[in-house]
This record gives C-alpha cells, sequence and structure tokens, in this order.
C-alpha cells in the first residue's frame, strides 16, 4: 500500500503526494465515525486506481496538529511581521510564540519591510527575542539577498508562514520562489491591515523535502488547550526561573518570593513581555470562566 503526504485539501478531496506524483484522494468511508479528519502535513497509507481516483486509509502519527491553520507535522513557524505597515506589535508576537511553543514547534521571527525603516525601539524589542535565543531574520521588500536568510531557515523541513495580514508572506514567498505568482494585496489605508489573499491550507513546494504553508486564519489565536498555570513554560525566560520562585505553583502576578518579577524588576526579563504574559493569563481565566 502506497505512503505519501497530503499537500492540499480542499472541498473533501486530499491531494496526496509520493515519489510518483499527486493522486486526488476522498477520506475512508469509516474516518467519520472513528473521529478522524485527515489534515495538510500528514503522512497517510492510501490507494488510487489512478491521478484522480483515490482513497486515504490510514492516517500515520503525527508529531503535532494545529488546529487554526488545520495543519499536522510542522517542523518549523516563521512569524512574519513588518517593521512598519502595520506597525510591530510585540503583543501580537508574543501570542504566536506562546502557541507555536505550546506545539513543540521551533520558530523563527521574520521582520518584512525594513527598507522602510526600523525605528530603535522595534530594534530593541528584536534584540530583546534574539537574546531569548529566537533567530530574527530582516527582510526589505523584494529584496532577493534579504530572503535567501529565510531560504535557509526553511530548507527541508515543513514550515508555517504565520503572522499578520498586509506584512508580506506572500510576497516573500513570491521572492523566494518567483514562479509561485502568489496574489498579494497593498495593505488598507483605511483599516491598516491588509485583506487575506490565501483561501485554503496547502503546502508550496519550494525544493525536495522542502514545504511551506501560507496559512489563512492563523491571526484568529485563542487560548483554549493552554492553561494558566502552563503559561509560563511557554515563556522561556520564564521557565528557566520557576523553580526559583518561594511558591511551587507560583503564578509570577502577586506572590512573595517571585523570582519571575524579580527578574522583570532588575530587567533580566523584559517589562513588555511580562505584560503580555499578564494579559493572557487573564485571557486564559476569562476564557475558563465562559466556558
Amino acid at each position: 500500500m502506497p505512503t505519501g503526504r497530503i499537500v492540499k485539501a480542499l472541498s473533501g478531496f486530499y491531494y496526496v503526494e509520493n515519489e510518483n506524483g499527486i493522486f486526488q484522494c476522498r477520506a475512508r468511508g469509516n474516518f467519520r465515525k472513528r473521529k478522524i479528519t485527515p489534515l495538510v502535513g500528514d503522512w497517510v497509507e492510501f490507494e488510487a486506481e489512478n491521478r484522480t481516483d483515490g482513497y486515504v486509509l490510514e492516517v500515520n502519527t503525527r508529531i503535532n496538529e494545529l488546529v487554526r491553520p488545520p495543519i499536522a507535522n510542522v517542523e518549523l513557524a516563521v512569524i512574519v511581521f513588518s517593521a512598519r505597515e502595520p506597525d510591530f506589535s510585540t503583543y501580537l508576537l508574543d501570542k504566536f510564540l506562546v502557541h507555536i511553543e505550546a506545539n513543540g514547534i521551533e520558530a523563527v521571527i521574520c521582520l518584512t519591510k525594513t527598507d522602510l525603516g526600523v525605528t530603535e525601539q522595534t530594534q530593541k524589542e528584536a534584540e530583546v527575542y534574539e537574546r531569548l535565543g529566537y533567530q530574527v531574520l530582516y527582510t526589505s521588500q523584494e529584496s532577493k539577498e534579504s530572503a535567501d536568510d529565510v531560504a535557509e531557515a526553511l530548507q527541508g523541513r515543513i514550515s508555517v508562514f504565520a503572522g499578520q495580514s498586509g506584512v508580506g508572506k506572500s510576497t516573500l514567498l513570491n521572492v523566494i520562489k518567483p514562479e509561485l505568482h502568489l496574489e498579494t494585496n497593498p495593505i488598507s489605508r483605511s483599516l491598516g491591515r491588509g485583506k487575506h489573499t490565501t483561501r485554503h491550507v496547502e503546502l508550496i513546494k519550494l525544493d525536495e523535502g522542502t514545504y511551506v504553508a501560507d496559512t489563512p486564519g492563523f491571526s484568529s489565536l485563542d487560548f483554549r488547550g493552554i492553561e494558566a498555570a502552563s503559561l509560563s513554560h511557554l515563556y522561556p525566560e520564564m521557565a528557566a526561573l520557576i523553580n526559583d520562585c518561594r511558591f511551587r505553583a507560583c503564578t509570577h502576578l502577586k506572590e512573595p518570593g517571585c523570582a519571575v518579577k524579580q527578574a522583570v524588576e532588575d530587567g533580566s526579563i523584559a517589562q513588555f513581555r511580562y505584560e503580555s504574559y499578564k494579559q493572557f493569563h487573564d485571557e486564559i481565566q476569562s476564557q475558563k470562566r465562559r466556558y
């Protein structure tokens, strides 16, 4: 029985790729009963009489699974933010990073539109993330040279491109591989954000073994599945200090003898990171009360 990877899901069809090409498949009839939904990125067992008439028979074990976008087995998340138009937002970047850390995915931060100018504040904030161990890449619009660093990070992996609308995700992919001709939309002046140009989840093949998903809906992030008690574990600088707090179940909010709060006071944890932690903690708690 052949094995392949789902590279696109559209209108109930799954497009499975292996060394013999791409096969259009439907899911096996009993999947719904077994509560199995094949996802883009899944390795699957399938059978196909021809290129357009196949069936996915079994979904292999996943290393991870994202809900928004619905994709599996992601190895790298490239979080794309612009230096200008729209302005860099550490709050939203932290939200992406928390979700990516929760799924055990490596993260690379990509700052686009640097040719429009990088403010001193944005530069300082980017350096905070670099000190935390995140790779930060800087690209200018349609510069092939600056896009080469991103292409190198993607090599040999399944990656997700994530970030606000209008920051230049599709533009960047077009620079890396011009023959993609991905649709791009200019930023809306009235709203200060771009329109989503991506309609479905699809793995785009950049090279042998190198795929990237330009995904819709990733900016709609909620905290279902993340517990307030484990939130600080998703901040590397806080996770390193958890055992130094006086109380084992320290929330790092009001407790005395908190190593995290002390680190914020002495400047070894950035104030803006701690502020996002507090906001996310509140969001998780209020979400818990709602559900």
